[in-house]
Order: structure tokens, then sequence, then C-alpha cells
């Protein structure tokens, strides 16, 4: 157990947040997070952190364990340079390797069987447990690998200070997962991620030992990472076991039983009450009607299951469609900033085609888009009677001084105010909301709003980048479902994976400043990557062999010359064998020093630890020279 919430609740101003909240977070767990905006999420991860106190009941926190928590704007904020930071969060595991290297010359030059000796060789098996437990000796290369995971090769002498907010982001989660507390608090993790990096954390986090407790809206984040989810809605807390999938079916189910057995009471309350009204004030029947209100009063009246508000309702129309051929890049080459983003670019969307653009950040992805919306370009160009409508990830066609209303009412001046107004409703912003100002309106309610003005836009080519930001769940499934019945065509940025992978029907990825189009879905697409790799990576073998064998043919001609290359290669069989054979002794002795019966006896303890250090010397010079020979 590391965390127990035992009824608590929590209001903000009379408001109740959270009521009567149960749950137990136990070690090794993976736990997704979900709600409405609004819903509590953050009041709860509060809770835990020790940011919020609960009105009542109690939040309990396993001795000792440690909490590292990634909220969604706070990022890394240092001085020194990227990886001179990441060394800090190792620095107790070099620290140790650092100590039993100490440790190791004062029991050399102690009297065996002193009290000296025994206290140094107690102190040199607790470290050495604790080094075998976190992996010290390759702290630096857990550095080396999340930074790398995380994006960050060749950045390591960067400071911290000069990055962007989303670099700082990442760092932070960087920095979290070389710490490795016991409990890992995610919220919103996948907002500064591109795919290439959403792919290597889920791998990551696989083989992470502590638990996880992640907020996300990627629905294929949650359905790879967790095994259970907490949901909280109407200011109560349920958990379900398995990933989000699996959620969904569970949800369905549940709602459908409670509404069963509720609707079930109805009929029996209603036809108990029948026959009391019918039956009261006759002499023959009024003992029998009174049992019936006997049991009308005994019965636990079941609450109305409770109806979760309705999602956004999005739908994209258009009253021309375009020619056949909609867009063309011929030989295109794509420049921002002074950086080329990629050459030579070339491929031809046809009406109807849902295109998703994918790439790591700093691509050329958002570029590409600009570019197609804003024409000029010969390499560039769209079909016939193509009217575009274009979303932009920061809502910056927006009016921050206009309200909602106003803002979408401006734009279609001969629509009647109910008009406007319903399709606000419909896209899911509330009567109170009519006369916010854009720039107070949350960053959910101000995606709602630009794909409301999109909506009514008309466009038949839908330009799109990031539309699933900032929405939850129930209103990125709306999205998604709009944009499926979409009849025309659909150009878009996302970084949402399970978005892409139920919309797209083709594939542009920009790589190493190339664009590759594939006229295939996603998972097709990613098939199609994973198989180009493996026949490089055999291509590339197969190279290296006949450059191996040419330099063999031309550099050993001679009888001695040949026999000295046998010996060699023996020489390098040999010494994997003992190699392999002195690992093996190695995780023998490891096992052993974990078994309770061995350590109870100090000396064969010691004898182990003595043999340990001789099997890792000779490791040391085998593979001195192993690296010599290869």
């Amino acid at each position: 157990m590391l965390i127990t919430f035992n009824s608590v609740n929590f209001s903000y101003i009379g408001d109740p947040i959270l009521e009567d909240i149960n749950f137990t977070i136990n070690e090794g767990e993976r736990i997704g997070l979900i709600g409405e905006n609004g819903a509590g999420k953050t009041t709860l991860l509060k809770l835990i952190t020790g940011g919020l106190f609960p009105e009542s009941g109690a939040v309990q926190k396993k001795n000792g364990a440690t909490v590292g928590f990634l909220e969604q704007t706070g990022g890394l904020e240092a001085d020194g340079t990227v990886y001179s930071e990441m060394l800090l969060a190792v620095q107790p595991q070099m620290s140790a390797v650092s100590r039993l290297a100490k440790l190791s010359e004062e029991l050399s030059s102690a009297d065996y069987g002193s009290a000296e000796y025994k206290q140094l060789s107690s102190r040199y098996e607790s470290l050495e447990k604790y080094i075998a437990a976190h992996d010290c000796y390759n702290a630096e290369v857990r550095v080396k690998t999340v930074l790398g995971g995380m994006g960050f090769n060749g950045l390591y002498e960067q400071k911290v200070s000069t990055m962007s907010g989303g670099e700082k982001t990442r760092l932070k989660l960087a920095r979290l997962l070389l710490e490795e507390p016991d409990l890992l608090i995610l919220d919103e993790p996948t907002n500064h991620l591109d795919i290439k990096t959403l792919f290597w954390l889920e791998e990551y986090l696989a083989a992470f030992r502590g638990a996880v407790l992640v907020v996300s809206h990627d629905r294929y984040f949650l359905d790879r990472v967790t095994s259970r989810i907490f949901e909280i809605e109407n200011n109560k807390l349920t958990s379900f076991p398995g990933n989000y999938s699996k959620y969904k079916i569970l949800k369905a189910e549940k709602i459908a039983l409670e509404l069963k057995e509720y609707e079930k009471q109805q009929e029996e309350r209603a036809r108990l009450q029948d026959y009391v009204d019918r039956n009261i004030v006759r002499a023959t029947t009024a003992k029998s009607a009174l049992s019936r209100v006997n049991r009308l009063e005994r019965m636990e009246i079941l609450e109305k299951p409770y109806a979760p508000p309705a999602p956004p309702r999005f739908r994209f129309t258009f009253p021309v469609n375009t020619a056949e051929l909609v867009l063309d890049i011929n030989n295109l080459d794509l420049e921002a900033g002074g950086k080329t983003l990629f050459k030579g670019a070339s491929l031809s969307l046809r009406r109807g085609r849902k295109l998703a653009v994918i790439g790591e950040n700093g691509t050329g992805k958002s570029t590409l888009l600009k570019l197609i919306a804003g024409g000029g370009n010969l390499n560039c160009t769209l079909g016939r009677f193509v009217r575009l409508a274009c979303y932009d990830q920061e809502n910056a066609n927006l009016n921050a001084d206009n309200t909602v209303l106003a803002e979408l009412w401006e734009r279609h001046v001969t629509s009647s105010q109910t008009d406007v107004r319903a399709r606000l409703a419909r896209c899911g912003l509330s009567a109170e909301d009519m006369y916010k100002k854009v720039s107070e309106l949350s960053g959910g309610e101000r995606a709602k709003l630009a794909l409301c003005v999109l909506e009514a836009e008309e466009g038949n080519v839908l330009l799109l980048d990031e539309p699933t930001n900032h929405l939850d769940l129930p209103a990125r499934e709306s999205l998604e479902r709009a944009l499926r019945e979409f009849d025309g065509t659909l150009i878009f940025v996302s970084h949402d994976r399970y978005f892409i992978t139920a919309l797209a029907d083709c594939v542009a990825e920009i790589e190493g400043g190339k664009l590759t189009f594939a006229e295939c879905g996603y998972e097709a697409f990613r098939e199609l990557k994973k198989e180009k790799s493996a026949e490089e990576e055999r291509a590339l073998a197969a190279a290296r062999q006949e450059e191996y064998l040419k330099r063999r043919s031309e550099s050993y001609r001679s009888k001695k010359e040949r026999a000295a290359e046998a010996g060699l290669k023996a020489r390098i069989k040999k010494i994997e064998a003992d190699i392999a054979e002195k690992e093996g002794e190695e995780a023998e002795i490891s096992n052993l020093l974990a078994d309770p019966s061995v350590t109870a006896d100090y000396r064969r303890v010691e004898e182990l630890c003595a043999r340990l250090e001789i099997i890792k010397k000779e490791q040391e010079e085998l593979y001195k020279e192993y690296e010599t020979l290869i």
C-alpha cells in the first residue's frame, strides 16, 4: 500500500468537489485517472501530494514512500546544463558506487575478524545490496538513455534556463523518471511529446519499478500504460479494472445495470402504491394494503443513475464538392526561419481522403498546413472548387475581446441569434458561456468555440492542426465521429494516435528532411516502416559482412596469417565463453546474497562478497582483452 483515501471530502467555497472518496494505490500499479474538465482530477492529485488537505476523511501515505509529480505547467527550473541537472537525479546511486570503492580499500587494510572489520563488512554488504537493487553501476547509462528517449540528444550542454516551456516540461519528466519515485504522478504528460517520444515513454513505463498514476486524454496511451481506471464523475470516484478500452465496456454495462435496477424498483413502487391507493379504504383489503405500505417504507430507495452532461455534437457539412484532385504537391522544398525542413516532396490527394501529417516536433507539420492554407506556391496547388476551413491549435483566429456569442454571430450576421445560440450549445457551450469573453474561456471551451466556428464555415476541405488539444475524452470521441462522417477531404496534424488510427486513410510523415507519403492507414504505415527498417538493417549487416570478407581476403594471404586469424577467432570465442561463465556465476552469487538463509551466515556472505569482487575484476580484464581483439 502506497496511498489510501478513507472517506475523503473536499469542497471549494461551499461547492463540493469530491465526496466520500475511497481507494488504495498499491506498489507497482498502473492507474489512469479520467473525468470531464473541471471534475476534480487536479484536486485529487494535490490531495495525494499534500498540496491540499481534505475537509474530512484521511489520506494515508506509506512511511518513507516518495512521490514524483509532473504538473501540466510545471517545467524544470534550473541554472545548470541539461546533462548536469540529470546527473543530480542519480547522484545517490553514483555516490553509492564511490563509497563502495572506498569501503573496499578500508576493508583490505583492516585486521580480519576485528570489530572494525566486521563493522566495515556489514556496511559493505548493505551498500552492495543497495547498489544491486538500484542498478547503480549503470546510473550514467540510464541518464543518457532517458535523455535520448525524451529527445535531448545533442543538447547535453544547453542551459536549462534557455529552453522553451515545453522542453522544460519534458526535462522535468526525464528527471522524474531517473529519480524513480515509489509513485509517479503524471498530469497530461503527452501534451508536449511527439509520437516517437510517446512510444518510447510507454516502453519505459512498462519497465518502471514504481507505481504510476496518470491523467491523460490520450486513449492510446491509457490503453498501453494502465491496468486500472479511476473515473471522477458527479463528485464521486469509481474504480474499473483494466485499461481504457475495457473501462468503456464496463462503464456501459454498469450504467445499463443501474438503470435496469432503478426502473425495476420504480415499477415495483408504482405497483405497490397503486394497490394501496385502491384498497386502503376497504375494510376487507385494508390489512393487505397496510402490509404493502410497510414494504414501501422499508424499501431502500435507489437513486436515479447519474446522467453525465451530453458531449458536444459536431457536424461538418458543405454546399459544393471539390474537383477530384484536391491537392497536388510536386517537388516542394519547405523552409522556415532559415532552416530547410524537407526537400523534393511530392503527393497527390484525391477528394474524400483523410490525410494525417505526422513527424517529430519541429519537423514542419504546422508549417506545411500554413503553406497549403496560404496558397501562392507553384509547387503546392489546390484543385478547383476547394473551400478551405482551418483550425489553428493556438486558436489565434479568435478575437479575445469578443464574447462567445459575438465571435460566431459577427461571422454569420444573417443568422438569427437563436440559430447561433443553438449551434454554440450543440458544440458544448452553455447558456452561461454566451456572454463570457473569449479571453475568459478555459482551453477546452476555447477549443469548442474554434471548432464551432470551423463547422459554420462549411469548408469542403478541412485543415486541422492538433484539434484534440484541450478537449476531454467525450469531446474527442464526438469530434472523431463527426470527422469520420465528414464527406469532404481532411488534412490534419495530431499527436493523438487513437485519433489518427481512427481517421487516417493515408499518411504523410516528415522525417530526416524528407516527406514520405503512403496511401494506407496509420497502423499499416507503421508496419511498413518496421519492415523497411528491418530490410535496411539486413542490408547494412550484409554490407558489413561483405566489407569484412573483403578486408579479410586482402589482409590474410599467407598460411601463417591464416593460422593467426584462426587463433584470434578461437581466442575471441574462448573469451566470450569465459565472460558468459563469469556472468552466470555472478548472477548465482547475487541470488544467494538475496536469500535470507544465506545472509544469516556472516562468513558465507563474506566469502561470497570476496568471490564477487574477484569475478568483477576478472570480467573487467576479459572485457579489456575482448575490446582489443575485436
